[in-house]
């Protein structure tokens, strides 16, 4: 591979080494960069498998998360042995995670109580990015079930039934996508997790929380921590003190003993207890998007990326101070890069519907047969020709939270065809985002000079054009797509102890770049943007009313009103006009 040739060719040169664990929904990796040029050297991938016991309901087994770090770090550890690389030049390891994913074990046995409860009702997906690899995805459907009826009755506990009661704490909604919940769905269904709470046996955790006690040691002195950014991400963490909240404990019946200890994203957690690691410290710790921003090096405010997977993540840096939301945005902790060093925040949008729409297209409509062809079909006509895709196909998502919504594809006429097609679902993806940055330019009040971003689906270049265009602003990619192990290497090798990743921005590695332009007027994009407005509001409220029924139970041909007055109209001419005509 080009990175192991690069390698053995400037092996003489190495300065200290960084690791990262990537631990995601789908996959572990495991990845070694030089702390000098923020070169990737090697790494190691292997796939997590997913369980869904129940419908809506997905799973992992923490016991083979951990496996997969291990065996992630020993592959890795042989390919740069084999590249004639030092594996003791590696000098701390980073961890970057799937963010409020749910675990809770046993600190005398070691073992988990349950498995770890996923980010959301997701199933796998796989998006082609290239003709040589495939990259495993989730398609997105946000609400876990299980947690819904959890959501609802803590919600009926606040004043009003206020789903926003606790965000002047949490920078959250009440949700079923934050850990709070699922922890509280665990103790309320789970007898061992209760009994073990009960018996003070319990430790709750994110899955950085359980690398990070798992790997220095366990139940023999493991580290029970966490960062500030998962921390944020529970709804039991006040992003203003950077501390458990007891109150917010209190709401939701959670012992604040079980919690683990909130560190900053840069510091020397503990060491490594086993492996061919042994003795290297874990000294960054930054959840998956955080990661990212961290990676992207967006260290000023109003600095911001998005991750095009299959849906977006966009992340804003909002400097010192949380901006709290007027436009159905989530406020974060962005990053806190030393026990000393200020928490900075971001303001946080998610597209539902991004590289799933993909997908669709090639599995429901059969229209195109991978994500490259897409990239084809809409080049050859470079226009939707006026057809808009909305894939609001579980509803509309920041900055509308419209439940009721459905996909539509309007704007059709007969010279519409398959491409102009492919072309409306680039669009849709770049409309949506843009959607959700017009949202944070509202609420931050300083307008975005570039996008920054990551992710499969920014290997489609007409999609970044796209992009460019539509946001009236420049769009930039770098050219080492691994931004989010990126960042948490370079959280652990600038933890103080550690220090051989300076980042100062004049120390930081010139990370080369490709740089999209908008090659548009502005008057034409937001003539686009305007219709794409026009469609959204058409696909909203379609699930309003149920349809009426007749004796069997199936929907009655007169629950159509405008249909029930055509037949019987119809039927009251042919009686009237037999009437009139008398018996032939």
């Amino acid at each position: 591979m080009n990175g192991a040739m690069a390698a053995s060719s400037h092996r003489i040169m190495l300065g200290p080494l960084v690791a990262a664990i990537d631990q995601g929904t789908s996959s572990t990796r495991f990845l070694v960069f030089n702390s000098k040029t923020a070169e990737l050297l090697s790494h190691h991938q292997v796939e997590i498998k997913q369980s869904f016991p129940k419908e809506g309901w997905v799973e992992e087994d923490p016991r083979e998360i951990l496996q997969s770090v291990y065996e992630c770090m020993e592959r890795t550890c042989e390919k740069l042995t084999q590249l004639n690389i030092d594996i003791s030049n590696i000098k701390a390891i980073g961890v970057t995670n799937q963010r409020e994913t749910t675990l809770v074990w046993d600190k005398e046995t070691g073992e988990p109580l349950y498995n770890a409860i996923g980010t959301s009702s997701r199933r796998y997906l796989t998006l082609l990015t290239s003709d040589e690899e495939t990259e495993t995805c989730l398609s997105p459907v946000w609400l876990d079930l299980r947690t819904q009826s959890t959501v609802e009755r803590l919600i009926n506990k606040t004043p009003g039934r206020n789903k926003n009661h606790l965000k002047h704490k949490t920078g959250l909604p009440i949700s079923t996508y934050f850990s709070a919940v699922k922890l509280r769905w665990l103790m309320d269904n789970v007898d061992e997790v209760r009994d073990a709470v009960v018996s003070h046996r319990a430790m709750f955790g994110t899955v950085d929380s359980w690398l990070i006690w798992c790997l220095t040691g366990g139940k023999s002195g493991g580290v029970h921590c966490t960062d500030v950014t998962n921390a944020s991400r529970t709804m039991l963490f006040n992003i203003h003190t950077l501390t458990w909240d007891p109150e917010l404990c209190k709401y939701f019946g959670i012992p604040m003993e079980i919690l683990p200890r909130v560190r900053s994203s840069s510091e020397i957690y503990g060491l490594m207890k086993s492996g061919a690691l042994s003795g290297i410290p874990i000294s960054g710790c930054l959840g998956d998007q955080s990661a990212a921003l961290v990676g992207q090096m967006c260290f000023q405010d109003g600095q911001a990326k998005n991750t095009y997977g299959t849906g977006c993540f966009l992340l804003r840096n909002t400097g010192a101070k949380p901006v709290m939301s007027d436009h159905g945005l989530l406020t974060t902790v962005a990053y806190k890069l030393g026990r000393d060093k200020p928490a900075c925040y971001a303001l946080e949008g998610s597209v539902a519907i991004a590289g799933a729409v993909v997908r669709w297209l090639q599995d429901n409509l059969g229209i195109i047969g991978s994500s490259e062809e897409l990239e084809k079909c809409a080049a050859t006509v470079g226009t939707s020709y006026g057809c808009y895709f909305v894939p609001a196909f579980s509803g509309l998502y920041a900055p509308y939270w419209e439940p009721s919504a459905r996909g539509i594809i309007c704007g059709l006429t007969q010279f519409t065809n398959k491409n102009h097609l492919a072309f409306a679902a680039l669009e849709a993806v770049c409309f949506q985002t843009r959607e959700i940055l017009d949202a944070m330019n509202q609420d931050s009040g300083i307008p975005l000079t570039q996008l920054q971003v990551d992710g499969g689906m920014t290997s489609n270049k007409l999609l970044m054009q796209l992009q460019a265009d539509i946001l009236c602003i420049p769009v930039v990619k770098p050219s080492m797509p691994e931004t989010t192990a990126l960042g948490a290497a370079m959280a652990a090798g600038a933890a103080e102890g550690v220090s051989v990743w300076s980042l100062s921005p004049e120390d930081l590695s010139e990370v080369t770049s490709e740089k999209f332009e908008p090659q548009i007027n502005p008057e034409e994009s937001e003539f686009r943007y305007a219709r794409w407005k026009k469609a959204v509001q058409r696909s909203m409220n379609w699930e309003t009313t149920e349809p009426l029924c007749n004796g069997n139970g199936e929907p009655s041909i007169f629950s159509s009103v405008p249909l029930g007055f055509y037949i019987i109209g119809s039927m009251l001419m042919l009686i009237g006009a037999k009437y009139i005509s008398g018996p032939l």
